[in-house]
């Protein structure tokens, strides 16, 4: 059992109590005051069952389940929802929303079949328009003209404890030095469609309902370690993705089209106490459309995101200097994180940090541009 206590002296990263609508009832946090939550981040039962064929190893309750290892962005890990209170700044173990899942891992021969079942109707958690983190890059969020007034829909979640669950299974294998996996996911995406619908009149209005939609990933994951370099890779196809588009003629403001993502990584680790590692991201979007509002922002139907990660321990690994760098190459923009942590004693680590955005505002990082922050941390294990 993980449970968590967290406070926000100046309540600016989730100004006053959240709804918490996009997280099923089972699954929420204890709001204490506008400062201060209480929360059961994992509780689950791990156990064995001998069967004719196989073991299987069952783990029952609230997990997080990690599918793919990418640094800084994300092709195949989506079986667990993010919290974006701090947008992507947060380390992925502790934004990563926890769900109740029935996960069975089975062996056969030389491979591992994994099944999930995840009845936790819980998604994204999206910062709210007066958080610090709030989203504003117009790929996220539909522009509305001046003058134009806004009418918000609740949220249409589903809540269906059988029929709107999740399903997944995954298959890992080492073949002739690869480290391998099949991936399949039968999921509704995290974020909530932003379907539109203009009334003009006297008093032209714009109606935002934001409903969650089902979708199919396929993938696969690959590794393999060739001397002092490791070459590893994602690659993920997703049916029924839905993007903003600007066109007024378009009667619910988005289009549907399958994306294709994958991501390729080299890590070098060819110093001493050094390690050194480069990542091609992309996303390529199968549905040819005008007027879709990512493709007039990267200018190419192809999204490309590059990330450089440096580290380099000092003093025995007592002392660790990384620093992560993620690019978008069609807007310019990104992500600067450098980091020094101490190792003051076998249980307490002291670090800090900086995360620097750079860009136009209209991209995914450059709309944070003004919103740099200084970190210091310590962590105490006991």
């Amino acid at each position: 059992m993980i449970a968590r206590l967290r406070g926000d002296i100046e309540d600016k990263l989730e100004p006053g109590q959240p709804s918490q609508d996009e997280v099923s009832k089972i699954s929420r946090r204890w709001l204490i005051s506008n400062h201060i939550d209480l929360e059961l981040r994992e509780f689950y039962y791990e156990t064995e069952l001998e069967l004719e064929l196989s073991q299987t190893y069952l783990t029952i309750g609230k997990q997080q389940i990690v599918w793919g290892k990418a640094d800084g962005l994300k092709v195949l890990d989506v079986v667990n929802p993010m919290d974006f209170r701090e947008f992507i700044l947060d380390d992925f173990d502790d934004s990563r929303i926890p769900l109740w899942t029935i996960n069975a891992e089975i062996p056969i021969n030389d491979s591992l079949l994994q099944l999930i079942w995840i009845p936790d109707q819980t998604y994204n958690i999206l910062p709210e328009s007066d958080a610090l983190y709030a989203f504003t890059s117009p790929c996220l969020i539909p522009a509305v003209p001046p003058g134009v007034a806004i009418d918000l829909q609740s949220l249409d979640k589903p809540d269906h404890f059988f029929s709107d669950a999740d399903y997944g299974i995954r298959l890992t294998s080492f073949v002739a030095g690869w480290d391998l996996s099949l991936n399949y996911l039968y999921h509704y995406n995290d974020n909530p469609v932003l379907f539109r619908t203009l009334t003009l009149g006297k008093e032209p209005k714009v109606t935002i309902t934001p409903t969650y939609k089902r979708s199919h990933l396929l993938g696969g994951t690959f590794s393999n370690a060739f001397g002092d370099f490791v070459l590893r890779g994602e690659i993920g196809y997703s049916t029924d993705q839905y993007f903003l588009t600007d066109n007024i003629r378009d009667h619910d403001g988005v289009i549907k089209s399958d994306e294709l993502s994958y991501v390729i990584g080299l890590d070098w680790s060819g110093i001493e106490d050094t390690f050194l590692s480069v990542q091609l991201f992309q996303s390529h979007l199968m549905q040819e459309s005008s007027g879709l509002i990512r493709d007039s922002l990267i200018r190419d139907k192809v999204e490309t995101t590059m990330t450089l990660l440096a580290r380099q321990d000092f003093i025995n690994e007592t002392i660790e200097a990384e620093v992560l760098w993620l690019h978008n190459t069609n807007n310019k923009d990104g992500l600067i994180r450098p980091k020094i942590s101490y190792e003051w004693k076998d249980d307490v680590n002291v670090w800090l940090g900086l995360d620097i955005f750079y860009g136009d505002e209209k991209g995914l990082f450059g709309q944070f541009d003004h919103k740099d922050r200084f970190i210091i941390g310590v962590e105490w294990g006991f």
